[in-house]
């Protein structure tokens, strides 16, 4: 009996359960400190209103709150049935799959959303480093360092080929060009910047980097092929 790894056990256990408690009192604080402005949208969001929801941050961010169960139950139908068909690790695949769509999308919302002068003034681009960061604000810094964070923090877990930091960080950039890009093109009135590319980059890797316990290895990523079933012996 290996008695160093029964010793172990219990302590990564205890350590697991202090982090998930620390996590669900982080987000039960940011609720409580952000519940004013959500209440606020509630209203407009359960009826369907477009206005004062959807076009919205705290719409946005009341939404993505509210469809958490739906998102769970999604990740739990897909560890099923990967479960069933012998998949290893369903539940940190369907986790990482549902949490990078599900943390990610509601940024993107965000950022590409229209400002008031959308289509009529011409789009702005900055290319100095550092020059914005100035004028983001603590809020507006936070908020950029999230806009991929989901994406750095779950993307290693479920693809192998992008459990590096370099990788993460290349990918956030691609991503953030891409969006700055889109913003620039459909002229939607917001400022096509580099130094947000250079903080959702970020963002990306040190969520990555949060995650790293926690990434797929090359063996693991083989492993997760459906078992084929045994021949029949003749």
């Amino acid at each position: 009996m290996n008695h160093d790894a029964s010793l172990s056990a219990p302590p990564r256990r205890t350590r697991g359960r202090v982090l998930l408690g620390l996590a669900a009192l982080g987000v039960a604080s940011a609720l409580f400190a952000l519940r004013g402005p959500l209440l606020m949208s509630a209203p407009r969001c359960m009826a369907g209103r477009w206005h004062g929801c959807f076009d919205t941050f705290n719409g946005v961010v009341l939404m993505t709150l509210v469809t958490v169960p739906l998102a769970v139950l999604v990740a739990w139908a897909l560890a099923r049935r990967r479960r069933a068909a012998g998949v290893a690790s369903p539940w940190r695949t369907s986790l990482a799959e549902v949490g990078m769509v599900h943390g990610t999308v509601p940024f993107l919302w965000l950022t590409l959303m229209p400002g008031a002068g959308a289509g009529v003034v011409p789009a702005r681009v900055s290319l100095v480093p550092l020059r914005d960061l100035v004028t983001m604000g603590s809020l507006g810094i936070a908020g950029n360092l999230l806009v991929f964070a989901s994406l750095g923090f779950f993307a290693p877990m479920r693809f192998a080929a992008l459990a590096s930091v370099p990788r993460i960080l290349a990918l956030g950039a691609g991503c953030s060009v891409l969006v700055e890009t889109a913003q620039f093109v459909l002229r939607l009135d917001r400022v096509s910047s580099l130094d947000d590319v250079l903080v959702n980059a970020t963002g990306a890797a040190l969520a990555g980097l949060a995650s790293r316990r926690w990434w797929r290895t090359t063996a693991e990523a083989a492993s997760d092929r459906p078992r084929p079933a045994p021949e029949p012996v003749g």
